[in-house]
């Protein structure tokens, strides 16, 4: 058995290469190959288009946010709400441009150590293809 204290690993500002905007992420999990955090988005901040070897969930614990695969409609997220991206599936999430958001993202690593490939930017004109929050 082993106690991770709280604290013990302190937030950390998510790097420029993979987000737009301001984002802050609590890893709490990295027995390999499991890796899991919660990740605090500012009003607009968006991860850059990525994949997941294994494939990814994420689970909204406050706030509003947005999430897009390739080729698909934006779509609104909410607290309480799960969304599991397919291994090798491109895709961006992140907050609502006026909400704050948090999630719980979780995924695997495949057998080189690598849970993410990261990709370019969410660009403003596919960030702004969001629906309505209030629908």
């Amino acid at each position: 058995m082993e106690i991770s204290r709280n604290g013990a690993v302190p937030t950390a500002p998510g790097p420029e290469d993979w987000f737009t905007g301001t984002v802050f992420i609590d890893t709490f999990a990295l027995a390999v190959p499991l890796g899991a955090s919660s990740v605090h988005f500012t009003p607009g901040a968006r991860t850059a288009w990525h994949t997941h070897p294994q494939g990814q969930t994420i689970w909204v614990t406050e706030g509003v946010g947005l999430c897009q695969r390739e080729d698909g409609p934006v779509e609104v997220i909410r607290p309480g709400d799960r969304v599991f991206f397919e291994p090798g599936e491109n895709h961006w999430h992140g907050a609502a441009p006026n909400r704050f958001m948090t999630h719980i993202a979780m995924q695997l690593a495949d057998d080189s150590g690598s849970p993410v490939t990261w990709g370019r930017h969410v660009t403003d004109e596919q960030y702004a293809q969001a629906p309505d929050l209030d629908s």
